[in-house]
C-alpha cells in the first residue's frame, strides 16, 4: 500500500471512529483540553452542543471530581498506562439533583517518534446500568440480611440496615401494636386511628420525629399514610412540599418533615394476602435526587420481603400467645391455701416447653405437690400438659402411692404418643414429672421422679435436707420399668423447691450447679416465699427464655396435739360405744358440738365395719384441718363397697349413711392395710385441748 494510500485508509478510520463510535469519544491535549469529540459525546445526557473545544472537564462539567479526574489524566500522560472503565460519579449544571454515573477509559495518544500528543478519552453514560446494579445489590442484600430473626421489631430494623445511605437518607416502620403482641388480625382496611408502635426510626443524620421509638402512634385522616394502609398500595411523592394535598391533613408531620430536609418520600404498606401490618417509610432529605418510578418499585420490592419476615414473627407469636393463653387457662389461678404447707410459685412463660404444677389437697390434712414439664411447644404441648394433669389429679386423689401414679402416668403418655401423629422433625410426646406428698401429721414426705430436675430440699439453716429423690426415665421413655419412690421425715419449716430445667439454663437432670444456685437463693428462711419466687426471678432467669420456667416452693407444717386426736381400739364391738363417747368429748373440746351427733353416726359405722371385716386392733383419728377428718384403721386391705339397701334388707345402708353424711369420703391403703375416710363441714374452728 502506497503511503498516500496508507494517510488516506488512516484518515476514513479516524473519521469512522470520530462518527460512528457508539460511545463518547473525547481527544485532549497535554494541558487536558478538549481538542475534539466525536458524535456520541454530542449526544450524551447534558453535554453542551458547542463551544466544548478548548475547554477542560471542570469548565464544561464542573459538578464531577475535577481534581480526581486531573490526577488520573496525568498519571495517564505520564506513565502511558492506559485506564480501563473507572467509573466515577457527578452531577450536570442544568440537573444537580440527579447524579449521572459515567465509565472512562483513558488512553495516550503519541506521535511516532514518541512524542506525547495528548488523551484518548472513552465516555460512557452508565446511570442506569449503575442504578440497576445498585438496586440488585440492595434487594440481594435485603434477600440475606431481613428475617433472619422471629422478632418482629429486630427484622423492621434489618430492612433500615439495608436501605439507609444507599436507598434513602431516613427510614421510619411503625408495626400494628396487634402485630408486636400476637393478636388477631383482620384482612382489609386499617382503621385510621388503629394503634401503631413504632419500632424503628433511623437516618445518616439527626431527624426529628414526634414520635420515638417504642412509642404508640395513630395516623392522621386522610394521608398518604392512611391512603397507603387502606388500600394496601404504595404511594410515592418525589417532590414534598408544603401544600402536598396527602400531608395537609397532618401539618404536624409535614413541619417535621420540613425540618428535617425532606425532599423526597416513598410509603410503602407492609401487607400479606390482604392483612396490613405496618408502613414502612423511606425519606431522602437535602441530598440526593428525588425518588422515581423504579424506586418505588424497589420500596415495595423491599417491603414485601420484609412483611413475610413480619407475619412469620406474627404467626409464631400468635400461636405462642395461644399457647400460653391455654396453658395459663389450664393451671390453677393460685395455689389453694392448706393448713399443710404455705405455697408460692413462679411460672414464666418461655419458647418450648409447657411446665405445670399442682398443689392437691388429700386425705388426712396430707397434700401433694406436683411439677412437670411436656416437652414440644405450641398448642399441642399445652393441650398435652392439661390432659397430663387432670390425669395427675385424679389418681392423687385415689391415694396412689408416687412410684405407682408415674408408672400409670408414663403409661398415658406412651398412650398419648400412638395417638399422636407429631409434625415432621417434632419429637414423640415425652414429659416429665416430680410428684410428692407430705403428711402434716407426721412430717413424713415420700417422693418420686420421672426425668424431672430433683426436688431442691432445704432447712431452716439453709443447708440441703438428706432427702434426695432418684430420677427415672421420662414419661413415655420408662418402657414399664417403674419408679422408685423414697420417704423422709422432714422438720417444720423445711422449704421444698420444685422446679423445671428453664430455671438451671438447660443444665442436665445430674447437674448440680444449677441446683446448688438455687438452693443459695432460696437460704433465706426469713423472706416469705414470695419474695424469694421474685429473688429467682431477678437472679436466676435470662432476659429471653428459650423453654418455659416454673418454680413451685412449699414451706411444711406440723400438725400439733391441739388438732389430732387418735386412740387405738381393741376389735370388740363393745368398744364402738366407747368410740362415740370419745369423739363426742374431743368435739365438744374442739367447741363442735353442732356436729357431735352426725360424727357419731359416721365412727359407728367405720368401727364397726373395721372390727366385723378387718384384723386386729382398730385405730381412730380425728383431724381438725380445713373440716372435721375422721379416720378409721385396720389391717385388712379388702375395700368396703357402698351398696343400694333394698326395702327389706337389715343392712347395706351403713356406707351409703356417711356418704350422706360427709362432704368427701373414701379409702387409702397403707403397708399393712387400709384406712376408710371421712370428711366433714364444720364452723369456724375454736381451739382447744385434745382430750387424750
Amino acid at each position: 500500500m502506497q503511503p498516500n494510500d496508507r494517510d488516506r485508509t488512516d484518515a476514513a478510520l479516524l473519521e469512522a471512529l470520530f462518527t460512528r463510535a457508539p460511545a463518547g469519544l473525547f481527544v485532549l491535549d497535554p494541558d487536558l483540553r478538549v481538542v475534539r469529540f466525536n458524535t456520541a459525546a454530542r449526544g450524551m445526557r447534558g453535554m453542551p452542543p458547542d463551544a466544548v473545544v478548548g475547554r477542560t472537564v471542570e469548565e464544561f462539567a464542573p459538578g464531577f471530581p475535577h481534581e480526581k479526574l486531573t490526577e488520573l489524566a496525568r498519571s495517564v500522560l505520564a506513565s502511558g498506562k492506559s485506564v480501563r472503565r473507572f467509573q466515577v460519579t457527578g452531577t450536570l449544571p442544568h440537573d444537580p439533583e440527579r447524579p449521572m454515573v459515567v465509565s472512562l477509559s483513558v488512553f495516550r495518544l503519541s506521535a511516532p517518534g514518541g512524542r506525547v500528543l495528548g488523551l484518548a478519552v472513552m465516555v460512557e453514560d452508565v446511570t442506569e446500568q449503575q442504578a440497576t446494579a445498585d438496586r440488585l445489590a440492595i434487594l440481594h442484600d435485603a434477600q440475606r440480611l431481613i428475617g433472619s430473626t422471629l422478632d418482629a421489631s429486630a427484622t423492621a430494623g434489618e430492612l433500615a440496615e439495608v436501605a439507609i445511605g444507599r436507598f434513602a437518607d431516613a427510614v421510619i416502620v411503625d408495626l400494628l401494636d396487634d402485630v408486636l403482641r400476637g393478636r388477631r388480625l383482620l384482612p382489609g382496611p386499617v382503621a385510621a386511628d388503629a394503634p401503631l408502635r413504632r419500632v424503628v426510626l433511623r437516618s445518616v443524620e439527626e431527624f426529628r420525629s414526634a414520635t420515638e421509638p417504642g412509642e404508640l402512634t395513630s395516623l392522621h385522616f386522610p394521608t398518604v399514610l392512611t391512603q397507603s394502609m387502606h388500600d394496601h398500595h404504595p404511594r410515592l411523592i418525589a417532590r414534598l412540599t408544603p401544600d402536598e394535598p396527602l400531608l395537609a391533613a397532618d401539618p404536624v408531620r409535614a413541619r417535621r418533615l420540613a425540618e428535617a430536609g425532606a425532599h423526597s418520600l416513598i410509603v410503602a404498606p407492609l401487607t400479606v394476602h390482604g392483612t396490613a401490618l405496618g408502613l414502612a417509610a423511606f425519606i431522602r432529605t437535602t441530598t440526593g435526587a428525588p425518588f422515581g418510578e423504579q424506586d418505588l418499585e424497589l420500596a415495595a420490592e423491599l417491603a414485601g420481603r420484609t412483611t413475610l419476615s413480619v407475619h412469620r414473627s406474627w404467626q409464631y407469636l400468635h400461636e405462642r400467645t395461644i399457647a400460653t393463653t391455654l396453658q395459663r387457662r389450664l393451671l390453677p389461678v393460685r395455689p389453694p391455701d392448706l393448713p399443710a404447707v404455705d405455697t408460692a410459685y413462679l411460672h414464666l412463660s418461655g419458647d418450648a416447653g409447657a411446665d405445670w404444677f399442682d398443689v392437691v389437697p388429700l386425705s388426712g390434712g396430707r397434700v401433694a405437690l406436683v411439677c412437670g414439664t411436656v416437652a414440644g411447644r405450641g398448642v399441642e404441648a399445652a393441650a398435652t400438659m392439661g390432659q397430663l394433669r387432670t390425669v395427675v389429679q385424679t389418681l392423687a386423689r385415689q391415694d396412689l402411692p408416687a412410684d405407682e401414679l408415674l408408672g400409670v402416668l408414663d403409661e398415658t403418655v406412651r398412650r398419648l404418643a400412638e395417638e399422636t401423629v407429631p409434625e415432621p422433625g417434632e419429637p414423640p410426646v415425652a414429659a416429665s414429672c416430680l410428684y410428692l406428698v407430705y403428711d402434716p401429721v407426721t412430717g413424713r414426705c415420700s417422693a418420686a421422679a420421672a426425668g424431672h430436675p430433683p426436688l431442691v430440699p432445704i432447712a431452716r439453716d439453709g443447708g440441703l435436707l438428706d432427702f434426695e429423690v432418684p430420677v427415672g426415665p421420662a414419661l413415655g421413655r420408662g418402657g414399664g420399668e417403674g419408679y422408685e419412690a423414697v420417704s423422709a421425715e422432714l422438720p417444720e419449716g423445711s422449704l421444698l423447691a420444685l422446679h423445671t430445667r428453664g430455671l438451671t439454663a438447660g443444665a442436665d437432670t445430674g447437674d448440680r450447679s444449677g441446683r446448688d444456685r438455687l438452693r443459695r437463693l432460696l437460704a433465706h428462711p426469713d423472706r416469705s416465699l414470695r419474695e424469694l419466687c421474685d429473688d429467682v426471678a431477678y437472679a436466676a432467669v435470662p432476659h429471653r427464655l428459650d423453654e418455659d420456667a416454673l418454680l413451685l416452693l412449699a414451706r411444711t407444717k406440723l400438725f400439733g396435739s391441739d388438732r389430732v386426736a387418735l386412740w387405738t381400739l381393741p376389735a370388740d364391738p363393745a368398744v364402738v360405744a366407747t368410740a362415740r363417747t370419745l369423739v363426742a368429748q374431743q368435739l365438744t373440746a374442739w367447741g363442735l358440738a353442732s356436729i357431735v351427733a352426725d360424727t357419731e353416726l359416721i365412727v359407728s359405722e367405720l368401727v364397726t365395719n373395721a372390727i366385723r371385716y378387718g384384723r386386729g386392733p382398730v385405730r381412730l383419728r380425728l383431724i381438725r384441718d380445713r373440716g372435721l377428718l375422721c379416720e378409721v384403721s385396720d389391717s385388712n386391705s379388702a375395700a368396703p363397697h357402698m351398696r343400694l339397701a333394698r326395702s327389706g334388707d337389715e343392712g347395706g345402708r351403713g356406707l351409703f349413711l356417711v356418704m350422706h353424711l360427709s362432704r368427701r369420703w373414701g379409702t387409702r391403703y397403707g403397708e399393712r392395710g387400709k384406712t376408710v375416710w371421712s370428711e366433714q363441714r364444720v364452723p369456724d374452728p375454736v381451739r382447744a385441748a385434745t382430750i387424750a
